[in-house]
């Protein structure tokens, strides 16, 4: 193995060759950042990108070329900056390991071009992460940031990309920064001001390999001034010993002295108050969404405002001014006293928990790819708040031998696809009789599936609502909150959220 190079220059990148792993909307603001510094630039991608993509990559004056052909450039490039979603052991790393290159995530490269003024004076970045709450995180903290008359955005894993916020005009002065567990991995170096760690459960075990390697990616936002951390007993409270810094810690209890918690129905601040009293920052009523998963997040979020002096009366105005995002615990629709959640973005067990605890009796839609996960503690913990449980996915048998182990007296409805076989028809006429008697047929034998075919991801999804319809009662919810990804089924989570909103609306007129 070849010893490892000097890191590039980012001050001055004209004569360094970087290529740019994956054409997506990371690869492609990392290509212009570098482009527009001078750098010769190569995108590595197996399809050749189309479209808008294809044409700004051309615009760049950017060639893309696939793998294979990338491979034999490696030892001449100064600089791989790889998308978030290449794994650490994918051929293109491990040649650049193998060569001396370094390698560095878009996040790694804009935090060494911001931190050495080359977009003008650095930064404040406030880092967001966990397993679940991130989007939600950020979004109330530039909220908070702005009601403060700061010059913020939320950028990251949101959508927005880091380098795109560092270019924007006019200057934005605070990062309010969501990231991943795969961005962290790529960006070694990253320490923001003030980070947090949401929480910690099992997701992504196949990408990082252990629940270890993927906490300690989860604690590199730890490294700052300010790293604040849960109470309790989530995994994520144990990541002190790494903190750099001051600790700061937040829970839905009375706060203890240098923390954030909950007393008397408000959010209050004993760690960065003046004196000895505690800061009354907002009414618990008055955050969204409502719950202890978004009063938590709304502690994590003031407290990382408040750790740059954002003011108390700025914390209230900007969890006023915050809306939910679509996906994440959505009320889609009330109809005959039923209230339709949409939570696709759950896409692990953890997510799941805290969608389904404190809504009172709950008819859920579940499964999809489970990636490692265990649904165990799930099922066992929400059984006696489930009415019924509908489920649809590669990874449903799963679930379902939970529920039969751990609430065997739920009844089960098991949605199969097109794809499975000998589970029966298929298409429209198999919806229609689950409509009239497929859910009544559930009823009858609790805790073993009934199994019911649909054609497809949309078809799936109307024939799991209509299921869920006869299930519930009044005041049941019916929530989609999967504990699972969605691409062996859809797209991706929004366009699985999408579905089910759809599906809601056509029970309205039946």
């Amino acid at each position: 193995m070849t010893p490892a190079r000097p890191v590039p220059d980012v001050t001055d990148l004209s004569a360094a060759t970087v290529l740019v792993a994956g054409a997506g909307v990371t690869g492609v603001d990392a290509a212009q950042t570098l482009v527009e510094a001078g750098a010769a630039v190569t995108v590595v991608d197996s399809r050749a990108p189309g479209g808008e993509t294809g044409a700004q990559l051309a615009a760049l004056g950017v060639t893309v070329v696939d793998p294979d052909t990338a491979q034999p450039r490696i030892p001449a490039a100064d600089l791989v900056v790889t998308s978030p979603g290449w794994r650490p052991d994918n051929p293109l790393a491990r040649a650049a390991a193998q060569a001396g290159v370094p390698v560095w995530g878009d996040v790694e490269l804009a935090w060494r071009m911001d931190a050495a003024g080359v977009f003008g004076p650095p930064r404040t970045w406030l880092a967001v992460t966990g397993t679940n709450g991130k989007t939600t995180t950020v979004g109330m903290l530039e909220q908070m940031l702005r009601a403060d008359g700061r010059a913020a955005v939320a950028c990251g894993n949101i959508g927005l990309p880091v380098l795109a916020a560092l270019r924007a005009t006019p200057r934005i002065d605070v990062l309010a920064v969501e990231l991943s567990s795969f961005q962290l991995h790529w960006a070694p170096s990253l320490t923001p001001a003030a980070g947090v760690v949401l929480n910690i459960a099992e997701d992504h075990l196949d990408w990082h390999g252990d629940l270890t390697a993927y906490a300690a990616a989860k604690a590199r936002v730890l490294r700052g001034a300010v790293a604040v951390l849960p109470t309790g007993d989530d995994p994520a409270a144990h990541l002190a010993d790494t903190a750099a810094g001051r600790l700061v810690r937040f829970g839905l209890e009375p706060p203890a002295a240098g923390d954030f918690g909950v007393d008397d129905g408000r959010l209050r601040d004993r760690a960065f108050a003046v004196g000895d009293a505690a800061a009354d920052l907002a009414a618990t009523a008055d955050v969204t969404p409502a719950g202890p998963a978004g009063i938590a997040d709304a502690l994590a979020a003031a407290a990382l405002a408040r750790s740059i002096g954002a003011s108390a009366e700025s914390i209230a105005a900007g969890l006023a001014r915050f809306q939910t995002g679509p996906h994440r615990a959505q009320t889609v629709a009330r109809i005959d006293r039923v209230t339709y959640v949409d939570d696709s973005k759950a896409t692990n067990p953890h997510a799941a928990r805290g969608s389904i605890l404190g809504r009172g009796p709950v008819v859920w839609i579940a499964g999809g790819l489970l990636k490692g996960a265990d649904v165990d503690d799930l099922v066992a913990e929400a059984a006696d708040q489930l009415r019924a449980v509908v489920l649809l996915g590669r990874d449903r048998a799963q679930l379902a031998e939970a529920l039969a182990r751990h609430a065997p007296q739920v009844p089960v409805v098991d949605i199969a696809t097109g794809e499975d076989e000998g589970r029966g028809p298929t298409g429209p006429e198999t919806e229609a009789q689950m409509g009239r008697d497929g859910a009544l047929r559930a009823l009858t034998d609790p805790g073993r599936p009934a199994p019911v075919a649909a054609a497809d991801g949309p078809a799936a999804m109307r024939v799991a609502v209509a299921a869920a319809r006869r299930l519930a009662g009044p005041g049941d919810a019916v929530v989609l909150a999967p504990a699972a990804a969605s691409l062996d089924m859809y797209p991706d989570y929004i366009a699985r959220g999408r579905a089910f909103a759809d599906a809601v609306q056509a029970q309205e007129t039946p």
